[in-house]
This record gives structure tokens, C-alpha cells and sequence, in this order.
């Protein structure tokens, strides 16, 4: 009871982080304007994400534009770019890896080999979670550096958006769920002896229990 609780706690936190990152990937507010010194007050806020710039006017309009060149993206675009595809492709596979390992599936029969199936899930939604982790940290530590830096200009100045807030939050489900997924099949869970029941003790003809059966 105890292994399906934790079974479907971590694959319900695994997949609350998939749409996560995924949600994180389509925003564009990785990089927003920095409002300080000269640029305190301005008509207009900047949003930079992986796959598009926006320009919101202090009407309320929006405008946005994709960028047009991969290979003018920064270093630190291109990697977020590359590595938060490749971690919501790897949730895809690890939710169908993990429901097909199940306790509520049928896909397989023997335990021990749903268990290894479902370790496998784990371990692939942990490398997911790895693998938003890195963009994530490095576009952060960029932002503040630039930030720092005297040398860089208020107007040019950003912070950091809510893209990086929602991936850090994507991150920790990620890790959580797939640790759990991990750890719902291990013998603590389990117990350290599986329950054996004992063979039905037959009946002779004249109604009394077979000797055979008495030690």
C-alpha cells in the first residue's frame, strides 16, 4: 500500500513538473528589464526568451518577434534552447516508461520487473530535471553578473523573469517525484519479507483434517 502511495505521489509530481518545464520553454520571460538609475521610469518592458523577444508598452499592447537566427543567440540561449527540449522529450519517456512498470498497469507481470521498470522511470525523470537544471543556473548567474558589472549600461541591464522561477520549480518536482519513483519499490517500502501464505489443508472422507498436514 505504502509502494503505490509513493508510486503515484512521484508520478503525479513528475508530471506537474513536465508541464512545467514545458511551460517554462514557451515563456519569454526569461530576461526582464531592469528598472534602476536612468531607465527607472520607461514606456516599455523588454522580455527576452529561448524563442522570442517581446516589447510590452505601458498601454497594455504587446509585441513579440522570434528570433530569427539560431547562431546569433548567445551561448547561454543556444544551451537553454537545446537542453530544455531534450528534458521534456526525456519526461515523455520516462511517464511512459513508468506507467508501464506500474502497480496499476498490467503491461508486465512479475514484480521484480515492474520494480526495475519503474527505478528506470525515476532515473530518467531525475536526468530531466538535471538536465533543466543547468540552462536554468546558467542564465541566472549570467543575469546577475551583467547586473553587477559596471561596465554594462542600465538600458542593457535584466533581471531575472518568471520563466527561471517556473524551471527552478519544475526542477524540484523533477527530482522529488523521480527520488520517490526510486524508492517506492525498495525493500524498506516493500517490507524485508514478502508475505507468504500457507497451502490449504485438505479434508479426508470421514471429515477430520489430513495427519499429514500436523508437525
Amino acid at each position: 500500500m505504502l509502494a503505490a502511495c509513493l508510486e503515484g505521489l512521484g508520478l503525479a509530481m513528475c508530471v506537474a513538473g513536465s508541464l512545467l518545464v514545458m511551460v517554462a520553454c514557451g515563456l519569454p520571460m526569461w530576461k526582464v528589464t531592469a528598472f534602476i538609475e536612468s531607465n527607472i521610469v520607461v514606456a516599455q518592458t523588454i522580455w527576452d526568451g529561448l524563442w522570442m523577444s517581446c516589447v510590452v508598452q505601458s498601454t497594455g499592447q504587446m509585441q513579440c518577434k522570434v528570433h530569427d537566427s539560431l547562431l546569433a543567440l548567445t551561448r547561454d540561449l543556444q544551451t537553454a534552447r537545446a537542453l530544455s527540449v531534450i528534458s521534456a522529450v526525456l519526461s515523455i519517456i520516462g511517464l511512459a516508461v513508468t506507467v508501464a512498470g506500474a502497480q496499476c498497469t498490467n503491461c508486465m507481470k512479475e514484480e521484480t520487473v515492474k520494480a526495475r521498470v519503474v527505478n528506470a522511470g525515476g532515473v530518467i525523470y531525475i536526468v530531466s530535471g538535471l538536465f533543466v537544471l543547468v540552462p536554468l543556473c546558467w542564465m541566472a548567474n549570467n543575469i546577475i553578473v551583467d547586473f553587477h558589472d559596471p561596465q554594462v549600461p542600465p538600458s542593457k541591464k535584466r533581471e531575472i523573469g518568471a520563466a527561471i522561477y517556473v524551471g527552478w520549480a519544475a526542477t524540484a518536482l523533477l527530482l522529488l517525484g523521480g527520488t520517490l519513483l526510486c524508492c517506492s519499490f525498495s525493500q524498506v517500502v516493500r517490507g524485508s519479507y514478502p508475505i507468504k501464505y500457507s497451502p490449504t489443508k485438505t479434508i479426508t472422507v470421514n471429515g477430520d483434517f489430513d495427519k499429514k498436514h500436523y508437525v
